[in-house]
């Protein structure tokens, strides 16, 4: 086995050494004739100064050729490619005078035209040209052409005389030159006076009102963007103070030079143009005032069809708002009037309107909403019309996947959710999901009876488009245009031969509400979670290091001829090993009532440790608790690379029971902690921090940064965090140098199978970039750690003592490969352990850095 590795390692490598050396022979100048040059660089000055501004550098038509590092891969895979494969093929087929007829013999002439087409012979040129670039030759028509490009974006800043010309200098390579545009500036233009010509009366009066956050002001410098963004601002403007049907294109600018002055006077004179309201019919172009309109009726039609007529629907009046529908109002009129934001005789605000479109898919009932608008021949009054059409009533939803991990061989898992909207007619949408896994254990074990295992589980989740608290008034603080939710949950699930076996049962009540797209907030009133280990008896036969680390203590009492007492705890093999579960607990036991004395007196805190850490993992978990979640990002698309996102949550648990076991009395358990349901309640405080920020680079080459921090200080009730609510270091997501539960907690090595703690500091830095096509390569460095801090580890290794513990940091870096799908992406990283604070001080710098202690990540989409 070992052999067959060292081969197939070999050979990956050759492979990887001969593909380098294929590309590295590449010649760089192949597709470039002798009178041409190669363009390598692009520079821009403008006044002496050098411009790095990525807006101007855009302007630039032509780019010179990508790197990776320097290295100008994708031309060079280009330059592999046959200039001309069909020509090549032929030349080769009759280079030999029979070679053609022996092959068309031997095959076929259909058989011999096809393989010239083939990907060996034609296809794999093409694909060489479709993920390279052919090389950047220096035109000088594109360039001239760039350099009209940078005058004309100077002369939009205010730089109206400014002179651009360019100079192409030569490289000490053979055939490269370099561009440089230098640009005069000359003395910008300034905005002088501005003045207004506007048409109707009511546009007049509210642009007097909002002059204040005019963009365009005198004594500025002139710059086009400000009058496009003067432009949108008063559409926004007008659109939202009565004025619906205003046009941006009614707006326009006179731009005049002051010729008052001096000949060289740089001052110009503006004047703004806001024009009546234009229709056209046939070929008649007429004009009229634009005025304020306000809401006379507002109709909603709850059941809308296309080719419905509408002589056959009936209606009813609900505060000054008429529904129409088919025979029977399906829905409470509240629940609709609710999601409008338009009422009767306000003034028509284009705010409104996308509120309404907002709140109106919000409520997951209906399809994407149609509103109208009609006004009357006074054209001050406005008439809504709002076609809503229904979603269907029931949906099913079923998904099947295949599984494969470390513990499972081979598994299948289903889900299945059935959802029913409008249960009660208030908008509700209720969920009834099921889901379950099934398939083969990879590793035998043999305190099961059998290698299979199961997991199954189901929901029940009811939302209401509206946050539901009885005796308080929320919408004032949490109005509607905040797309309030309502959450209640109920779930279970079941584990068979998983680990411990665990029973759990959820339920949340939930709220959540957007105050913009940009906005979210999340606040769980009630988070109930209990967690009951069903086969607590395997406990070490799933965590295997405390097991050995046990086994090695009882090593010294496993001879029965030396100790008769104690060799029911060892079984009869040639190497007694403890026997689980009746041998294992024996031996804590004997050791902690000092029936055994173990030689080394360490030994007795290592015992004690495991017995803390079993008892903690397989008691039974009761968590009831609140949480709040804000985030924050200015993301706009999926295409947006440069943009931050923020998030906080802050979760206390256990604090009301806390509060009731002064009015009841709870049992107790040998530890003084409080029980429910003979179950002790967790009692924490837990807050987290997460931020990211990505920087976008020129040519699709992006920098992502993450941080986070969170920390879960148990008290009262606790000394310890339940398993679910600890944090674990290491995994595709996080320290990529590390396998999950891999590192930490602080400078121990490896000591359990799931290394966890309640304080994690990790911080994470990815350049990207393209490589070829959808080919993607990253560059990575990620920092951090876990550590144990005010609960009942103190183990000093382990634990969080103040700054000198931040030299317990552990530092991976690496490479990884993507491949963009376009919905989402396939990553492939490779990190290496760079800094390990669990090795001895002169080994923890660079000891592990080599291929064969690296780790290999899998993962789905970008890590942050």
């Amino acid at each position: 086995m070992n052999t067959h590795l060292s081969l197939t390692k070999n050979i990956a490598k050759i492979g990887l050494l001969l593909l380098c050396a294929v590309i590295a022979s590449c010649n760089t100048l192949k597709r470039v004739e002798e009178q041409e040059l190669l363009l390598t660089k692009n520079s821009i000055y403008a006044d002496g100064e050098k411009i790095t501004n990525e807006e101007v550098r855009s302007l630039i038509v032509q780019k010179p050729n990508s790197t990776l590092l320097g290295y100008p891969l994708r031309l060079n895979l280009y330059n592999l490619a046959k200039k001309d494969p069909d020509s090549s093929y032929q030349d080769w087929l009759h280079k030999k005078e029979k070679r053609e007829q022996r092959l068309i013999n031997w095959l076929s002439k259909k058989q011999v035209d096809r393989f010239g087409q083939s990907f060996m012979v034609k296809g794999y040129s093409e694909w060489l040209k479709n993920i390279g670039e052919p090389p950047s030759v220096i035109d000088t028509s594109r360039t001239r052409k760039s350099s009209e490009r940078l005058e004309a974006y100077y002369g939009s800043k205010g730089y109206f005389n400014n002179k651009t010309t360019y100079a192409i200098i030569p490289r000490k390579r053979k055939q490269r030159a370099q561009i440089d545009y230098i640009i005069n500036l000359g003395k910008p233009y300034i905005v002088d006076s501005i003045t207004k010509k506007i048409s109707s009366k009511a546009i007049d009066s509210i642009y007097s009102i909002h002059t204040e956050g005019s963009f365009v002001k005198s004594g500025q410098q002139f710059d086009l963007s400000d009058f496009d963004n003067e432009r949108k601002r008063l559409t926004t403007l007008f659109r939202n103070t009565g004025i619906y049907n205003f046009q941006e294109s009614s707006i326009t600018y006179s731009i005049q030079r002051d010729t008052t002055e001096t000949n060289d006077n740089q001052k110009m004179v503006v004047e703004l143009n806001v024009e009546d309201f234009k229709t056209r019919n046939e070929n008649t172009l007429t004009s009229s005032e634009y005025n304020v309109h306000t809401f006379d009726k507002i109709n909603i039609y709850s059941d809308y069809f296309f080719d419905q007529n509408g002589d056959s629907l009936q209606s009813v009046e609900y505060e000054n708002y008429t529904i129409y529908y088919n025979d029977q109002l399906r829905y409470k009129p509240k629940a609709l009037t609710n999601a409008i934001f338009m009422e009767k005789d306000s003034v028509y605000r284009d705010l409104d309107r996308l509120h309404t479109y907002r709140q109106i898919s919000n409520l997951n009932t209906f399809k994407y909403p149609n509103i109208d608008f009609t006004q009357d021949s006074t054209q001050t009054k406005l008439t809504a019309n709002i076609y809503l059409a229904a979603r269907p009533k029931y949906s099913l939803e079923t998904n099947f996947d295949f599984t494969h991990s470390d513990i499972q061989r081979l598994g299948i898992a289903f889900s299945s959710s059935l959802i029913t909207r409008n249960i009660f007619g208030g908008a509700e949408t209720l969920s009834l999901s099921a889901r379950g896994s099934f398939g083969l254990l990879s590793v035998s074990d043999n305190s099961l009876s059998e290698d299979f295992f199961s997991e199954i589980g189901g929901d029940v989740n009811l939302s209401f488009p509206r946050i539901w608290m009885p005796l308080f008034n929320t919408e004032k603080i949490i109005p509607y245009y905040m797309l309030p939710q309502t959450r209640m949950t109920i779930g279970t699930s079941f584990q068979k031969n998983i680990g411990l076996d665990k029973q759990t049962f959820n339920n949340i009540l939930g709220y959540n509400w957007s105050p913009n797209e940009f906005k979210k907030n999340t606040f769980e009133l009630l988070n109930l979670q209990f967690v009951r280990n069903l086969n607590f008896n395997r406990f070490f036969n799933v965590y295997e290091n405390s097991y050995d680390r046990l086994d090695a203590i009882a090593n010294e009492f496993d001879d029965a001829n030396s100790f008769p007492e104690h060799a029911n705890l060892f079984n009869n093999d040639t190497d007694p090993r403890l026997i689980i579960p009746s041998g294992t607990n024996d031996f804590i036991d004997q050791v902690l009532n000092r029936d055994i004395v173990p030689s080394d007196p360490d030994d007795f805190n290592e015992v004690r440790s495991i017995d803390e850490r079993k008892e903690r993992l397989t008691e039974d978990n009761l968590i009831f608790s609140s949480n709040y979640t804000f985030s924050k990002n200015n993301k706009n698309g999926i295409n947006d690379n440069d943009f931050y996102q923020f998030r906080f949550k802050v979760e206390s648990a256990g604090n009301l029971l806390s509060s009731i076991s002064h009015l009841i009395n709870f049992k107790q358990n040998d530890n003084n902690q409080l029980l429910i349901f003979d179950v002790a309640y967790s009692q924490y405080i837990k807050t987290e921090v997460d931020y990211i920020k990505h920087w976008d680079l020129t040519g699709s080459n992006v920098i992502a940064f993450k941080s986070f921090f969170g920390i879960a200080i148990p008290y009262g009730n606790s000394n310890s965090i339940p398993f679910t609510r600890s944090y674990f270091a290491g995994g595709s997501n996080d320290n990529r140098a590390w396998h999950p539960y891999s590192l930490g907690p602080g400078r121990t090595q490896d000591v359990n199978d799931f290394n966890e703690a309640n304080l994690k500091l990790a911080l994470n830095l990815e350049y990207r970039f393209p490589i070829a096509g959808n080919i993607k390569g990253a560059l990575f460095a990620d920092a951090g750690n876990i550590w144990n801090v005010l609960d009942n580890v103190d183990d000093e290794e382990a634990t969080f003592n103040g700054f000198s513990s931040l030299g317990d940091i552990a530092l991976g870096t690496g490479f990884g490969l993507r491949y963009d799908f376009t919905y989402f992406v396939i990553r492939l990283d490779t990190g290496f352990k760079t800094y390990n604070p669990a090795e001895e001080a002169s080994k923890r710098w660079f000891s592990q850095y080599k291929f064969s202690k690296a780790v290999v990540n899998i993962g789905i989409n970008y890590p942050f």
